[in-house]
């Protein structure tokens, strides 16, 4: 339920633009508002299964998602959809980490690594065919479905939950660090806002500058709290390790990278190279079989060259994929255009995924594993959240000066050049003003298609950047003297 709606959603984003008439910045809410309530939210949801009972909070999770998913696909305008997403990221906090939890509790030591193998597997298979069969739906029937799936879905969740599952929690009771929840969800939250809503309102609004001082206040208040809480949702004294904080960094910088390619890429397919969204979500299929079907085999690279060496190639072979995604212009075929650096990508972040999970879990001490992996999870989640609500504004700002210099010689009425600047964050979706001529209508439309591919390759070449970046972090912090036990590999998608 979790994996499948997280990768449909950006195949349905194109579809969301056109049923509410959003604009990039309403369709950056539709994810991030997912994306901000699971990151703030996922440590303590697992904390909160070992306190009040692992099944019992996982079923709280299921039928929260599930409500919220109904809600989603009966939402008759874009702020109802931003608001059941957020519900769905709730559900999702205490979905998700208590999936393994309940894993970890209900198997033995000899049988924990395959259950956890099986589990990751999962994850794996519908990540990939979450975008085809909802692209489909989307496609066939209406965006609607993609959100109503997961009812059904649930609905056998729970049955096979409460007859199979038996009921866990853990046997060290610590109290649920509420204070550093607060702080990272405002934090959070305020940076978010304020990031997103810049590329409508301006840096110097009031709202815009008011939610960065709270959020970064916050930041820096959780951080005070971490350090003096006795039992801290984020225990800094982790980053101790200088392994760790390698890892973390390399992941911040990695799947910031990921986050804002996952979220413009099926616009660029759908809206500029003519994709359905069944095309579009098949399209990075590659990517994701490639992963799952290498991951085994890249752990194995541990044991024999160490961590350092490929959470350095790794990185590096995907910054250069992320350069492939910069060359296609408009048209052409799939396996001359997008193919290859899908390929690339994909054999890139499957190198890396399963040296890095090793290192965050063998980089620190085993009792403590498990929660070096919430960070490192969460960790992630809120580097996609950030890069979606920075490079978005970005986007919207190189579109819309690309798009003003494309247009400056173009005979039309001011009132035609005011309509199309204050509808700049609608990006590829953007159109003519109603009473253009035809020739100007289509010189418009061809000047709005040129600086979407202008400034998607200036993102592009950023990712590249970041994935470079991601492999120095990898080469200066992470050292191979005492080579970590390889761990499950658990999925940070």
């Amino acid at each position: 339920m979790a994996f499948i709606d997280s990768t449909v959603v950006n195949v349905a984003l194109p579809a969301l633009q056109a049923s509410f008439g959003a604009t990039v910045v309403d369709v950056q809410w539709v994810v991030e508002s997912y994306g901000l309530t699971l990151a703030a939210l996922i440590l303590v949801g697992g904390s909160m299964g070992d306190l009040f009972g692992r099944r019992r909070m996982f079923l709280a999770g299921v039928v929260v998602f599930a409500i919220s998913s109904i809600v989603c696909g009966v939402a008759s305008t874009i702020q109802q959809l931003i608001l059941a997403r957020a519900a769905e990221g709730v559900g999702a906090a205490f979905l998700v980490p208590g999936s393994l939890s309940l894993i970890s509790a209900s198997f033995g030591e000899k049988g924990r690594g395959r259950a956890i193998g099986t589990w990751s597997g999962s994850t794996a298979i519908t990540t990939a065919i979450g975008p085809v069969v909802g692209g489909w739906l989307i496609e066939h029937l209406s965006w609607r479905w993609a959100f109503l799936i997961n009812v059904p879905l649930a609905v056998t969740v729970v049955a096979l939950t409460l007859w199979h599952v038996p009921e866990s929690r853990s046997s060290q009771r610590s109290r649920i660090d509420w204070w550093g929840v607060l702080m990272a969800s405002f934090g959070l939250g305020g940076m978010v806002f304020g990031l997103i809503e810049s590329a409508q309102l301006g840096w110097r609004n009031p709202l815009v500058l008011g939610s960065l001082l709270i959020g970064i206040g916050c930041l820096i208040g959780f951080l005070f709290i971490e350090a003096r809480e006795t039992s801290p949702m984020v225990p800094l004294n982790l980053f101790q390790s200088r392994a760790f904080s390698g890892a973390n960094l390399l992941t911040v910088l990695l799947y910031a990278a990921i986050g804002i390619f996952f979220f413009l890429l099926p616009l660029d397919l759908i809206q500029v190279q003519g994709y359905s969204a069944t095309e579009a979500g098949a399209a990075v299929l590659p990517l994701i079989l490639l992963i799952f079907l290498l991951s085994r085999w890249s752990g194995g690279l541990v044991a024999r060259y160490g961590a350092r060496l490929p959470l350095t190639v790794g990185p590096l072979i995907a910054a250069l994929g992320f350069l492939l995604f910069s060359i296609p212009s408009i048209g052409g075929s799939y396996w001359h255009t997008f193919f290859p650096a899908v390929v690339v990508l994909g054999f890139g972040m499957a190198v890396s995924i399963a040296p890095l999970t090793t290192v965050v879990m063998g980089s620190i001490d085993p009792d403590r594993a498990g929660t070096a992996s919430g960070i490192n999870n969460a960790v992630a989640r809120v580097a996609g959240l950030l890069a979606i609500a920075v490079f978005g504004v970005v986007m919207v700002a190189e579109f819309g000066n690309h798009l003003n210099r494309s247009l400056s010689d173009l005979p039309m009425p001011a009132s035609s050049r005011t309509e199309l600047r204050s509808n700049e964050t609608k990006l590829a979706a953007l159109k003519a003003p109603a009473g253009a001529d035809p020739a100007t209508a289509a010189a418009i439309e061809s000047s709005i298609v040129a600086s979407f591919v202008f400034s998607f390759r200036l993102i592009m070449w950023i990712c590249a950047a970041l994935a470079v970046g991601s492999a120095a972090a990898a080469w200066g912090m992470i050292r191979d003297s005492t080579k970590p036990t390889p761990a499950p590999i658990l999925s940070t998608t």
